[in-house]
């Protein structure tokens, strides 16, 4: 008769003596209690249809992003052959994992409560108040999302602001790109490169539209005031200059798109740099609250005037030039657009397309959109930035305690 040895160590022992995966770390790091609360209040009943807690169905689904798994069914199949997975993600080891049409009744519950805006938010002031937030350059900008449907012909699509429509933009090596779906409208931090602010859109909007909301709701989340917010030439119009300048009290760094100009503007070059009665560039010396000053380039050395420096000025210093944001915020900013210090604020623009390259490929942005419409998209977007978000703050944390320890 064979007897059965007992065992030394439970499953949750064995689970405590292994080394903490990257999904056990990210999940300390998350508060689900307000969501929670806000399921609770929608649904009396806390539990799902068979009996599993928010709390096991939510780590699931931070699991899935971890993962980087595209479907429900792969989350299923996962968590009925891993132990592990069903033990971190707080359900029965032994027992029954929930089932597809439990996840995504789940899902669509997340999606109407819109509870994941709020976390977030609670995410973002949490790396804030650690230092991983440097606030003082944002940079803005909107990426393609790839629609999990059938697509339309242009003659038949929808144009309601929800549904999925043609989308064309040029990348970044300058080729157009077409494709049906989505845009991801995010806003980062230059420093972390972390998502501060985002908002999901039809494909065939505007860049620019959606600024205002995104400004709106960086200002929300954030504490501190950013100084500047970077962003391409598909925002280069006047409003944005406007309503940065007067309502956030910052300066926005954007190349100035011609639209086609033959000539610049009268009296300027094509970076709004005051031209003198010679016909040459004037010098940039420097600029502070909303001014900027130049001085004639004979004077300066930077070209040879045949006039002198008599021709435009009796002074020995040379003929001054003063432009003011005042005048015109889209023309005249400081730093003045073109010089080392604006191209040095800009260049660090492309800390917002580095955090959609790892959305997609690390965070399953556009590799696990396995839903459809566009709310359901927002709520995969919030589950992906959420995740990345905790994980830079869950790194963080081990490295302030091995710090503290050593």
């Amino acid at each position: 008769m064979n007897i059965r040895q007992g065992y030394v160590f439970s499953f949750e022992d064995a689970i405590n003596l292994q080394p903490r995966s990257r999904l056990e770390i990210v999940l300390a790091t998350l508060d689900f209690d307000d969501v929670i609360t806000v399921l609770d209040k929608e649904n009396k009943q806390h539990r799902g249809p068979t009996g599993y807690p928010f709390e096991s169905k939510l780590n699931a689904l931070i699991a899935m992003r971890v993962y980087n798994m595209a479907t429900f069914t792969e989350l299923v199949e996962r968590l009925t052959h891993d132990p592990v997975l069903r033990y971190n993600c707080g359900f029965d080891v032994f027992g029954k994992v929930p089932s597809i049409a439990t996840f995504s009744r789940f899902y669509e519950r997340l999606t109407q409560s819109e509870v994941l805006r709020e976390l977030f938010k609670k995410q973002v002031t949490t790396a804030e108040s650690m230092g991983l937030i440097d606030t003082s350059s944002i940079a803005i900008d909107a990426s393609k999302v790839d629609a999990n449907e059938k697509s339309v012909p242009r003659k038949n699509i929808k144009d309601d602001g929800q549904s999925a429509n043609w989308g064309s933009k040029l990348d970044t090596n300058g080729n157009q790109i077409t494709w049906f779906g989505y845009k991801l409208h995010i806003a980062t931090d230059v420093k972390s490169e972390l998502p501060v602010a985002l908002s999901i859109t039809p494909a065939s909007t505007n860049d620019g539209i959606m600024a205002e909301s995104i400004l709106e709701e960086c200002s929300n989340n954030l504490n501190s005031k950013p100084q500047y917010y970077l962003m391409d030439a598909g925002y280069d119009q006047k409003s944005i200059y406007e309503l940065i300048r007067k309502d956030y009290k910052a300066q926005a760094i954007i190349p100035l798109n011609h639209r086609g100009a033959k000539e610049p503007p009268e009296g300027l070059d094509w970076d709004a740099t005051p031209i003198c009665s010679a016909g040459y560039r004037m010098a940039y010396w420097g600029g502070s609250n909303g001014v900027n000053k130049f001085r004639c380039p004979h004077v300066m050395g930077k070209c040879d005037c045949p006039f002198g420096s008599s021709w435009c000025s009796d002074s020995n210093y040379g003929m001054v030039v003063k432009t003011r944001a005042r005048q015109d915020s889209r023309l005249f900013i400081v730093p003045h657009r073109g010089t080392s210090n604006w191209k040095l604020l800009y260049n660090k623009r492309t800390s917002v397309e580095r955090c959609f390259g790892r959305l997609k490929e690390h965070l399953g942005l556009e590799t696990g959109l396995n839903v459809r419409g566009i709310k359901k998209v927002k709520t995969h977007a919030y589950l992906s930035v959420i995740t990345m978000i905790a994980s830079v703050i869950a790194i963080n944390k081990d490295k302030s305690s091995t710090d503290i320890a050593a």
